[in-house]
């Protein structure tokens, strides 16, 4: 390879600089970003006018980063590299539930509550019964599965983009099986909402003509002990945007009917069963 650096070899002479003492795995990592970051230049003949811009759009993706707001996680949920990366390290059989995105609004240390109990603190929007069970492959109920739940409140907001103005943990929670694996818990029946578009995502995605919108949902995570942690969405049926949420994150396995519940103690019901992989 030539020591000097020329067009033609351009990317061969970067990577000849990788010292062979670095880890193997950085060494794959970093020659592959280098190989298609350099054909992707010569491909669209790049000027130096579109890489500035470029390096102008990264610095304020990160400027806008904070202990409240991750816009590279952002960008790469609206990239689809997020759902990329997760479908690739989650294959998983096909009657295990899916994955989906993690997304950037989860708070570790939710309350751990009674199950039937209500996560939703702010006294709005329609409420709405979670409800089903945690199994094994086989159809077997798991004991002392933990789910940790989350979502938006009525507005499609999450409590931390309100602080103060929604309460600490509105909407959040963590539940834990007995016996049956069977799991309940009173929250509201999702909205859709826009990802923040107010930063450098939210101008990518207005410059490429796409909407910032996400179907309705309910996050799950969900774990055992001896199996595989489960990270997903339920989405309401019939939303608007499940064709074409902002992240990619819809799976049709993941699509759940909410029906009018003739209980007094929500408005509605959704009923559906996790499935987990053995770790």
């Amino acid at each position: 390879m030539p020591a000097h650096f020329t067009e033609q070899h351009s990317a061969e002479t970067v990577n000849g600089r990788i010292s062979p003492e670095s880890s193997p795995r950085l060494r794959q990592i970093m020659a592959a970003l280098v190989n298609h970051l350099h054909a992707l230049v010569k491909e669209v003949q790049l000027t130096p006018e579109e890489w500035e811009t470029a390096i102008g759009f990264l610095t304020r993706t990160g400027q806008l980063c904070s202990d409240r707001r991750q816009e590279f996680i952002l960008l790469s949920d609206t990239l689809g590299v997020s759902m990329l990366v997760d479908a690739i390290n989650h294959r998983r059989p096909g009657n295990a539930t899916e994955n989906t995105v993690f997304g950037p609004f989860h708070v570790a240390g939710a309350p751990e509550l009674p199950m039937g109990s209500r996560i939703s603190r702010d006294g709005k929007g329609e409420s709405c019964l979670f409800t089903g069970r945690v199994l094994d492959l086989d159809g077997r109920p798991i004991a002392g599965a933990v789910l940790d739940v989350w979502s938006d409140n009525a507005d499609g907001f999450y409590d931390v983009q309100q602080p103060g103005v929604q309460p600490d943990w509105n909407n959040r929670g963590r539940f834990t099986t007995g016996p049956d694996g069977h799991y309940s818990f009173i929250g509201i029946k999702p909205v859709s909402y826009p990802i923040p578009d107010d930063g450098p995502v939210g101008q990518m995605l207005a410059a490429l003509g796409r909407h910032p919108w996400r179907p309705a949902h309910m996050h799950f995570l969900v774990s055992a002990p001896g199996f595989d942690r489960l990270t997903t969405h339920v989405f309401v049926a019939g939303d608007t945007y499940l064709d074409s949420d902002a992240v990619f994150g819809v799976k049709t396995s993941l699509i759940a009917d909410f029906k009018r519940n003739a209980t007094a103690d929500a408005e509605w019901l959704c009923q559906f069963d996790f499935v987990l992989n053995p770790a």
